[in-house]
């Protein structure tokens, strides 16, 4: 018997009249975390996302007939940033064999290329041993390991790859990446992470991250929770030994014109007073002036971790504050760590790590409210911590 040849398959996006074959090749290939029809179709209509399927050619019939799918690939974008994610891949047991996987991920990085993005990430098994040989020969870097990611089925390998720009020269510091627990204390988990990047024997902890709310707390905002103000986290750096630095450009209570109630505002007022009495007694320093993001850069080549105020409009259209750690910088971009992981949206940690900001698209981030409030709190090792500053030098990352 001869051998039948392989089929023609092209790839496309993906159509509403393959959501059905698309959830008979998750269940062929996959025996667990498998995407449902319902995930596919929010996938395919909803969420900024591109879904690639490798299928027998559509022809010039009916174009809404179903064929035959032998694999898809899957790329989540994040909104305000330069960063893609390879959520998922897939090849059909009869497709194997003819370098369909190799074309799925080069259409997923041209996808990436296309919209703008810097790095697609992606995450493995850690003994998926063929999928790591592929990405491995298309140039992606192992970021790290993280144990138990797919619970009882193993840990999971992050890599990354820059899929544009493949010379530039960028400055990122390993600083430890910590999730916020809830919803109003990115505050106290950018806090952390600042802190463990300035010292290593430093440990977040969802303890530590509630004691530092509690500490930092406006008490009121406009609805929930009160979150934490630029003076109370630099209130709560100080107590701990860090050198702060708060940069502001007004002097009135922060986050005061998003609050109607004539008494939670004077509460917020008082709160704000004891936040400046307490850091003129530590001798923490208070600026009227914030910096330029060059400025910025230059503070962090010198060992120096931002804390910086946004919108979260930017990157999840919600109309809050919210607060960041830059992590690095080069020419084109800054980098930071978002503590605030929205699974609902099917992401994780790898989509909020080092998140590439273009510097314009950074500088509009970087203000909140009608007032453009822009906070900035700059923490630094203290005078007797060079040991510390020693070692975050030896951390940095020339080129990634």
């Amino acid at each position: 018997m001869t051998t039948p040849p392989p089929p023609t398959i092209e790839l496309r996006p993906a159509r509403t009249e393959d959501l059905r074959a698309l959830v008979a090749l998750e269940e062929a290939c996959f025996d667990y975390d498998r995407l449902s029809r319902r995930n596919f179709q929010w996938m395919h209509r909803r969420a900024n996302a591109a879904l690639i399927v490798a299928s027998e050619p559509l022809g010039d019939g009916d174009p809404t007939r179903e064929v035959k799918l032998y694999g898809y690939a899957l790329v989540l974008f994040h909104r305000g940033t330069s960063l893609s994610r390879l959520y998922s891949i897939a090849v059909a047991n009869d497709a194997r064999g003819q370098r369909l996987g190799v074309r799925l991920l080069e259409a997923a990085e041209a996808e990436a290329v296309a919209r703008g993005a810097v790095y697609l990430r992606l995450e493995v098994r850690a003994d998926n041993a063929t999928a790591i040989q592929l990405y491995e020969t298309r140039g992606y870097v192992q970021l790290e390991r993280v144990e138990g990611y797919y619970g009882e089925h193993g840990d999971a390998l992050r890599f990354e790859k820059r899929v544009r720009y493949p010379g530039l020269e960028s400055q990122v510091w390993a600083t430890p990446y910590y999730e916020q627990k809830t919803e109003f204390t990115c505050g106290s988990a950018s806090l952390m992470m600042a802190m463990a990047a300035l010292d290593d024997d430093y440990a977040p902890s969802r303890q530590e991250e509630l004691q530092i709310w509690r500490e930092a707390t406006t008490i009121f905002m406009t609805s929930g929770h009160g979150g934490c103000s630029p003076h109370g986290l630099a209130v709560a750096a100080a107590g701990r030994g860090f050198g702060v630095t708060v940069y502001t450009n007004t002097d009135a209570v922060p986050f005061l014109e998003g609050v109607r109630d004539e008494a939670k505002k004077e509460v917020m007022t008082l709160v704000h007073e004891d936040f400046l009495a307490k850091l003129d007694a530590s001798h923490a320093e208070v600026s009227l002036s914030v910096p330029s993001v060059d400025e910025l850069r230059a503070r962090m080549d010198a060992g120096e971790v931002p804390i910086v105020l946004i919108s979260e409009y930017r990157l999840t259209r919600r109309k809050a504050p919210h607060w960041v750690v830059l992590t690095g910088h080069d020419e084109r971009f800054v980098y930071l760590h978002d503590p605030g992981v929205d699974e609902e949206e099917h992401r994780s940690a790898t989509d909020y790590m080092h998140m590439p900001v273009a510097h314009a698209d950074f500088e509009r981030m970087a203000r909140f409210g009608r007032s453009r409030l822009r906070s900035i709190v700059m923490l630094r090792a203290s005078p007797n911590a060079s040991r510390d500053r020693r070692k975050r030098d030896r951390r940095r990352s020339a080129k990634r």
